[in-house]
């Protein structure tokens, strides 16, 4: 496939999850280095600031924030590393993993559903599930993964709920995986960056979001000591590498 009619096909289909799922199976069906001579011609327009790259790249960084580390990415971060595909080895670039993510959720305390008991997982599954905001505070504060990924699909949650559940401390993992997976929530910018400026936050869903951030995004990412070094060098190499500032700029404005 040629890049032009990967941007005219994504950016022709109705929503983020229908692109998502048309891109993965695409890439997919590629030859590895296809997909990575692809995928890299696509990020290296988007940072020259190419508006349809811009935003079809959009597609790209959510597929790869949702999946995860897999053979899939470790083959194309392979492909990058020897061929020279600078811009794609910056979407793939690995982060090494920091001390302050508490993984089993099974040793985390459940919070207090006021219930006189502790709740079972099934029971505050259950609870997620329901309209009912009642329960959403404790809800919001649960450290399992299948929990929150019920309360994802819950018509009552709202974009702030969501950033409450991102910006958490310590980081679980599992509970930002679920979040990243849920393509009607990554594609709201408020949400990918409470992801970005969460220290805990792994590489896979990270460095793909990094290429999406405007000017400003990513000079604050770059002044904030507490991100990992890989991620605020990353930062600051894409920041070297937008056109200049024209009257105005359209890779100020916030791609959704």
């Amino acid at each position: 496939m040629e890049l032009g009619r990967l941007k005219r096909v994504l950016l022709s289909l109705p929503d983020h999850e229908y692109r998502m799922g048309w891109l993965r199976a695409e890439l997919l069906s590629m030859p590895e280095e296809a997909a990575a001579t692809l995928l890299d011609g696509l990020c290296e327009e988007s940072e020259r600031g190419e508006a349809f790259a811009r935003e079809a790249l959009l597609s790209v960084a959510m597929v790869f924030a949702s999946v995860g580390e897999c053979e899939f990415v470790t083959h194309l971060r392979e492909e990058a590393a020897g061929r020279g595909l600078l811009s794609l080895a910056r979407l793939l670039r690995p982060i090494p993993r920091r001390g302050d993510q508490e993984e089993d959720p099974l040793l985390a305390p459940v919070p207090d559903y006021r219930a006189g008991r502790d709740l079972t997982l099934g029971e505050r599954r259950s609870l997620a599930r329901h309209p009912s905001r009642r329960a959403f505070d404790p809800l919001l504060r649960d450290p399992h993964p299948l929990v929150i990924r019920q309360l994802l699909e819950n018509p009552a949650l709202t974009e702030d709920d969501v950033v409450r559940i991102v910006t958490r401390r310590p980081a679980r993992v599992a509970v930002l995986q679920e979040v990243a997976s849920k393509s009607r929530w990554l594609c709201r910018p408020r949400v990918r960056l409470a992801l970005l400026f969460n220290p805990g936050s792994p590489a896979t869903i990270v460095m793909p979001l990094l290429g999406l951030c405007t000017r400003p995004e990513l000079r604050r990412i770059v002044q904030t000591p507490n991100l990992a070094i890989v991620m605020r060098a990353t930062a600051r190499e894409l920041l070297g590498m937008r056109p200049p500032l024209a009257a105005l700029d359209p890779d100020d404005i916030e791609i959704h």
